[in-house]
């Protein structure tokens, strides 16, 4: 990198802590990258975002408080011009096609190769779309999956722990409405409560 060039800077949310500082350390020493926030939950992550408007968000999908895909679609609409790359250890075609509506714009695995990370950082960074390439190849034959978008949301939080009348005042809601959309998740995927049904869910990579 010459003088006269900025370096690419980087929003890094991720929860375990070893692995956060493994990350950056392993991205600052990259002479055109540099981490200017390193964050442990989603809610951190989107006000870093707001506050360094970095030139690439990396992000877990499973995170606290805001996950990684409500991450993406925040970003999205409040801080376009910052692109999200999701570094997860999710190798499932129904999570990347969630990740890529979510505004997602950048799919690696975890243990993919430090360089492929580095190198996926610049590509990111410079307007290009970057995906495991095994798992693109996949998704093309992957099922979306049978839920909408709010079944999706409300089976989720249900089976975060989250009471129907909990789902009911957070998503502004009546407790009949979500016991509706639970209903039909729990329908849609042949599960006997919703317990069941997020797990199938999530183990397709729908959720």
């Amino acid at each position: 990198m010459s003088p006269s060039e900025k370096p690419i800077t980087v929003v890094l949310a991720e929860d375990q802590g070893i692995l956060r500082s493994s990350l950056t350390i392993m991205l600052g020493i990259e002479p055109d990258i540099k981490v200017v926030a390193s964050v442990s939950n989603g809610a951190e992550a989107l006000r870093a975002v707001g506050l360094h408007l970095p030139a690439v968000l990396v992000t877990d999908i499973e995170m606290p408080q805001v996950t990684g895909l409500d991450l993406a679609i925040r970003v999205k609409e409040l801080y376009p011009s910052t692109r999200v790359l999701i570094l997860t250890t999710f190798a499932r075609p129904g999570y990347l096609r969630r990740a890529l509506d979510a505004g997602a714009v950048g799919y690696l695995l975890k243990d993919c190769p430090s360089t492929e990370m580095a190198e996926a950082v610049r590509r990111v960074a410079h307007g290009e779309r970057v995906i495991d390439p095994g798992l693109a190849a996949e998704s093309w034959s992957a099922d979306a999956g049978p839920l909408t978008e709010r079944e999706r949301e409300v089976l989720r939080r249900a089976g975060e722990g989250e009471s129907t009348a909990e789902l009911a005042r957070t998503l502004r809601l009546t407790e009949g409405t979500i016991r509706n959309y639970l209903s039909e998740a729990i329908s849609k995927l042949g599960a006997h409560n919703r317990t069941e049904a997020a797990r199938l869910a999530r183990a397709k990579g729908w959720l």
